[in-house]
């Protein structure tokens, strides 16, 4: 089947790599055009590496390839008048606004008690206030068009289950999952769906890299790739360390596409496994 979200228009937050760009490309592969948001550039209390505008660049360059528009805006989730600027602006280039993918995140890792102040606040800045100004942006073009909508928020299976070390992540995640619930009773009038996607490890920069090593090999003082990979798939029930973006994207296009129309409120999991353990 192909077309599914033909003619449709997506704007997606962290959209220069990751899962971000692989909704982009996903959509695109399917006939939707691409508004791209990312702050391409490091968060404060994030120690592995940003992403770049030439990250977005790559982007831009995957979806033209498939024959579609993409409109690149760097801009923080944070600011919502950078949201909004972005979505207004493309809006008017793309004429419409038919999915929203609040995807943008960060991942911090430590003992609750050494979270500081700087670290929790980031967090809950960008993976939890983010979701909302990328739907509050969202949403009044939605309910003007009057031709429903759909808006997907990533959360995490830490959006279904705590884990130690990560506590201001599950507390956003968490609340992603109760702002996806709200938003679907505040929006069945207009027939706009929303909905949360929950995958385990995904084969990301945000998963290789030597905090999430060290949080699954602590006891060693410079784990390496090699030493924590064996240990990924101690979270899910099949034995397989993570996944790829494009299985998340796989899930999310159903979502965004009529297959799904009478599906919201609803936490999707791609987790091989994870959240049933």
């Amino acid at each position: 089947m192909t077309g599914r979200v033909a003619g449709k228009v997506a704007f997606i937050t962290g959209a220069a790599r990751g899962q971000g760009r692989a909704h982009a490309i996903r959509l695109a592969q399917e006939g939707a055009d691409i508004v791209a948001f990312d702050l391409c550039g490091p968060v404060e209390t994030v120690t592995y590496a940003p992403s770049t505008p030439e990250d977005m660049d790559e982007t831009v360059r995957r979806v033209e390839n498939e024959g579609r528009k993409i409109l690149p805006f760097q801009g923080d989730v944070r600011e919502f008048d950078q949201v909004r600027s972005a979505v207004e602006q493309g809006v008017a280039a793309l004429g419409r606004l038919d999915i929203v993918v609040a995807n943008a995140g960060i991942l911090t890792m430590a003992p609750a008690h050494e979270w500081t102040e700087t670290q929790w606040q980031t967090m809950l800045g960008v993976n939890l206030t983010g979701v909302w100004h990328t739907a509050k942006a969202a949403i009044p073009t939605l309910i003007e068009q009057n031709e429903g909508g759909s808006i997907i928020a990533t959360s995490s299976t830490m959006g279904l289950k705590a884990s130690a070390g990560a506590i201001g992540y599950v507390a956003a995640k968490f609340g992603v999952t109760g702002i996806v619930k709200n938003l679907a009773h505040e929006l069945a009038p207009y027939r706009v769906r929303v909905n949360s996607l929950h995958p385990t490890n995904v084969s990301t920069e945000m998963l290789d890299n030597e905090m999430v090593r060290k949080a699954f090999r602590p006891f060693l003082k410079n784990p390496t790739f090699e030493d924590a990979v064996g240990t990924y798939s101690s979270v899910n029930i099949w034995d397989l360390p993570w996944i790829e973006a494009v299985d998340v994207a796989n899930a999310l296009l159903w979502l965004a596409s009529d297959e799904a129309r009478y599906v919201t409120g609803a936490a999707v999991p791609v987790d091989l496994g994870a959240a049933a353990k």
